[in-house]
């Protein structure tokens, strides 16, 4: 590890111990930081020589004129301050949303015995600017923030700035949300599948009364498992043919994680998560059937959501404090897999 590394990882541990994680943050001397911004190393350097001139010529109105910008200076440090000093800060909603799509974090911001001008809230890749909080008013404040994948998303840092009233110097805290949002997965279009799960008699109904499983036939699309085609018809024929037995159908009400075999984890869910999409537009009845969890048979936006919400975080640890998770996180129980393999293979 390099010195700079070094040096940024003690001082972000001093932060997070200065700024621990809540959802309501009240921005006030300890954890407020103001430091002259490049215009305001500039206007020094220049009040520095314009002093240093009057000194070497005895020359009264540039000490004049020294003097009263550098009370300028002074007086812009504390309405700087000021602007900050005091804001109280709620998170009061994590978003949800698709990987890629604007997932929004509502904050409300107040102040009491001042305004509060030209707010910024700043995180990785998105910033809100210019928001005026006055004096015993409530501002509600959203903040888009854009994942790339699916699950929790917490941002660990999200910075409120001030540089009014001249840009000379910048005021500047963090606040560290606690509660986090939820990322759905991406939908991809779904292959043709038949769920595994059977609803009540469907079973014995899906085999026909003369006790032959039934096919139905139909030509290979992009998409369609490789193990359904008829690949001796195809050596023969040279057609790809795709066969529907009546025996393998499950429930037609049920999305099934286990109908796509042969793919990978992260697939099945955004083609489950089409699936989802589609049944909501058109209001069918569905349920979800995941490895270990089920979700029964129902109809409408809250059902479909509920859906969602369950392949968002399927297979994730929901985040915990200390965890910095800027946007989102894949963590699993990985680390517990690779100890029972260790385990398996030493033979412990």
């Amino acid at each position: 590890m390099t010195m700079n590394s070094r040096i940024q990882n003690r001082w972000q541990r001093w932060v997070n111990h200065r700024i621990p994680r809540r959802d309501h943050q009240i921005l006030g001397q300890r954890n407020i930081f103001i430091l002259p911004t490049g215009a305001g190393l500039v206007f020094g350097l220049l009040l520095l020589i314009m002093l240093i001139t009057a000194i070497n010529y005895q020359n009264s109105l540039i000490y004049l004129l020294t003097f009263i910008l550098g009370a300028v200076f002074v007086a812009a440090m504390h309405q700087t301050h000021k602007n900050l000093a005091g804001l109280d800060m709620v998170l009061l909603k994590g978003g949800e949303g698709f990987p890629g799509e604007a997932v929004s974090f509502l904050f409300r911001a107040s102040v009491k015995g001042h305004d509060s001008l030209a707010i910024s809230l700043i995180c990785e890749g998105s910033q809100v600017e210019q928001q005026h909080v006055l004096q015993g008013e409530s501002k509600e404040i959203p903040l888009m923030v854009y994942p790339s994948r699916r699950g929790y998303i917490r941002p660990d840092r999200v910075r409120v700035e001030s540089r009014f009233p001249f840009g000379l110097l910048k005021a500047w805290s963090w606040l560290r949300p606690e509660s986090f949002g939820i990322v759905y997965p991406r939908p991809l279009p779904a292959p043709d599948a038949q769920s595994t799960v059977q609803d009540g008699d469907q079973a014995s109904q899906s085999r026909s009364l003369d006790g032959n499983d039934h096919a139905d036939f139909r030509p290979w699309r992009e998409g369609d498992l490789s193990q359904r085609v008829l690949w001796k018809r195809f050596a023969r024929t040279g057609e790809m043919v795709i066969a529907d037995w009546e025996g393998e159908q499950g429930s037609p009400q049920w999305l099934d994680y286990d109908a796509f075999q042969g793919v990978d984890r992260e697939l099945r869910l955004s083609y489950l998560a089409s699936q989802v999409l589609e049944r909501m537009k058109t209001k069918q009845p569905f349920g979800l059937s995941l490895p270990g969890q089920a979700i029964d048979p129902d109809v409408g936006s809250v059902h479909g959501i509920r859906c969602l919400k369950a392949l968002a975080v399927f297979g994730l640890e929901k985040p915990r404090e200390g965890e910095n998770l800027p946007f989102g996180t894949r963590r699993t129980d990985s680390a517990r897999y690779a100890s029972s393999e260790l385990n398996r293979g030493t033979g412990s």
